[in-house]
């Protein structure tokens, strides 16, 4: 587990290179806001998070599976990642951000462009929020 990376994942950079090739410029791990963004575009007031299925529990995601070993350690630990999650999502939208969700489902298997595409036009959109996954792509207005 130590060799687990949280910043600069496969995902993540996926999408950074695919914003930053359609022109937008942004900051990564925005110290300063709750959560520490993995982009952070102020011109946008927009805020992404890229989440691993695995450690952020993705609902209905076959990439979100639980160890058998130590089970009650895993639950509370996916329990406390998604309570944080949810904290801190909170915090940003009171805030004022506009906050968005790309799970690294939606970056596999030949769908990343699209992805990169959605959030691109949701960057440039007035919706709040915005929820991308494999199954559950859906934009969120709230």
């Amino acid at each position: 587990m130590a060799g687990i990376k949280g910043k600069n994942t496969q995902p993540e950079l996926l999408l950074r290179r695919g914003l930053h090739r359609l022109g937008f410029r942004f900051r990564l791990h925005c110290a300063g806001l709750p959560g520490h963004p993995d982009i952070c575009l102020k011109k946008y007031n927009a805020v992404i998070f890229v989440h691993g299925c695995y450690w952020h529990r993705h609902p209905n995601c076959r990439f979100a599976s639980t160890p058998k070993s130590r089970a009650d350690f895993w639950q509370s630990k996916f329990v406390a990642n998604v309570a944080r999650d949810h904290r801190n999502q909170y915090l940003l939208k009171n805030a004022g951000w506009r906050v968005a969700i790309v799970w690294e489902c939606a970056l596999r298997s030949g769908r990343s462009n699209s992805t990169i595409s959605e959030v691109a036009n949701w960057l440039h959109s007035e919706k709040t929020a915005l929820v991308l996954g494999e199954r559950d792509a859906t934009e969120q207005a709230n």
